[in-house]
């Protein structure tokens, strides 16, 4: 997989970088939040339902998005008091949609676990750019302290 492109803090509540559209990219996304959160008290409360919301909106941005050869997936996360946005942008104009799967299907699970774990999500336009941007809020685990 090729590297990762890392993007200066605005500030220090928040991390973005870019990633290759690449199956392995989930992984790579999991590590960068856990070491984002590492660096911040009770920042471990937050892991468990992050790293999963995350795993799926960057699966699905790899997997689904239409978009030209070469495009990268940028990831964002911000930690506010009370909870963490997790953003991933991609260059695919389709908005994700939650189906409904059935007991024999192997996929279309993904939007309903993130509905499940967050507080909120959606998706918008990329402001001044070609794509889209899909997030999610998450509360620490256990209360709504940061």
């Amino acid at each position: 997989m090729p590297g990762i492109l890392e993007k200066p803090p605005a500030s220090a509540d928040e991390y973005a970088c870019w990633l290759p559209r690449h199956r392995r990219s989930g992984s790579a996304a999991r590590r960068l939040l856990r070491e984002f959160l590492t660096g911040w008290p009770d920042g471990e409360r937050y892991v468990q339902a992050a790293e999963s919301v995350l795993t799926e909106l960057v699966n699905n941005a790899v997997q689904h998005a239409r978009t030209p050869h070469g495009r990268l997936v940028m990831i964002r996360f911000e930690l506010r008091p009370g909870q963490l946005r997790v953003e991933v942008h991609d260059a695919g104009d389709a908005v994700p949609t939650p189906r409904t799967a059935g007991a024999e299907d192997e996929g279309g699970r993904g939007l309903r676990l993130v509905e499940q774990l967050s507080t909120g999500w959606g998706c918008h336009p990329r402001a001044g750019g070609v794509g889209k941007v899909v997030w999610a809020t998450v509360g620490p685990a256990g209360g709504d302290a940061r």
